[in-house]
């Protein structure tokens, strides 16, 4: 295949769903072949396989990995060479979320928070370093808004999120000049499943904090992503809010 711009070969985990799927349908349109990562969303990446290989075929492979096992990350990284020949975007996308409120905190908690928030994109951009930077490509972490303002109970998660935040700054650092490494921090774009925190008045209280007056979509996370990878050529360490402009009135 001739290469062009478009069509960049991008790595996504927990791409099967939600704000991921949107990513992975906003980059494919744009031109781009895809590998997906699942852990257990197995039904959901394979109707996104089937729908966007219909589209254009043999464009979106899928491969499950335990992003906890951190044995199995450099897989994900030679099955997309080995499938697409190349490597041009990584996205950390794949996230756990719950509450942990202090006195209760577990190492088990611990380790599937951090796990998934923070280490798990550490060792897969560790892993994909060398093919980012032949390819001159980039990393995109999702992170969160309330990575200044900690979401209280949710100390683990926050705390992850925050080290995101770090770890992004350090790879841009470390990648330069080959690879761009930056994130972006999502605001109320999906309320999160079977949360009964998230009732609808609280739910009306964060759309009141926003200066919008209103959610997101995922596609506006997803817009973000194309525009870090696509048309960002002189960002580099910098994380991008999409929240509405929440961050202001909190």
């Amino acid at each position: 295949m001739k290469f062009s711009p478009n069509n960049k070969v991008v790595l996504i985990t927990g791409g099967a769903k939600r704000v991921g799927a949107a990513i992975t349908r906003t980059l494919h349109q744009q031109g781009a072949d895809v590998m997906l990562h699942y852990n257990t969303s197995r039904a959901e990446a394979e109707a996104l396989q089937r729908e966007l290989n219909h589209t254009r075929a043999d464009s979106l492979a899928i491969m499950q990995a335990d992003l906890l096992q951190t044995a199995q990350l450099p897989k994900l990284i030679h099955a997309t060479l080995e499938t697409y020949g190349r490597l041009d975007v990584l996205i950390n996308n794949a996230s756990s979320y719950y509450p942990t409120a202090l006195g209760n905190i577990d190492e088990q908690q611990w380790e599937e928070l951090t796990g998934s928030n923070l280490k798990a994109p550490l060792f897969l951009s560790q892993a994909a370093a060398d093919a980012l930077y032949a390819s001159r490509g980039c990393i995109v972490n999702i992170t969160d808004m309330h990575i200044e303002r900690p979401k209280k109970h949710y100390i683990v998660y926050s705390a992850a999120k925050a080290g995101l935040v770090s770890l992004t700054k350090s790879l841009a650092q470390e990648l330069a000049p080959n690879v761009r490494v930056n994130a972006v921090a999502p605001g109320p774009v999906l309320w999160p499943e079977d949360n009964q925190e998230f009732d609808e008045a609280y739910r009306q209280q964060v759309i009141n904090q926003t200066l919008l007056k209103r959610t997101g979509e995922p596609v506006d996370i997803a817009k973000a992503v194309k525009f870090l990878v696509y048309d960002a050529p002189f960002i580099t360490g910098h994380v991008l809010a999409v929240d509405g402009g929440r961050h202001l009135s909190m």
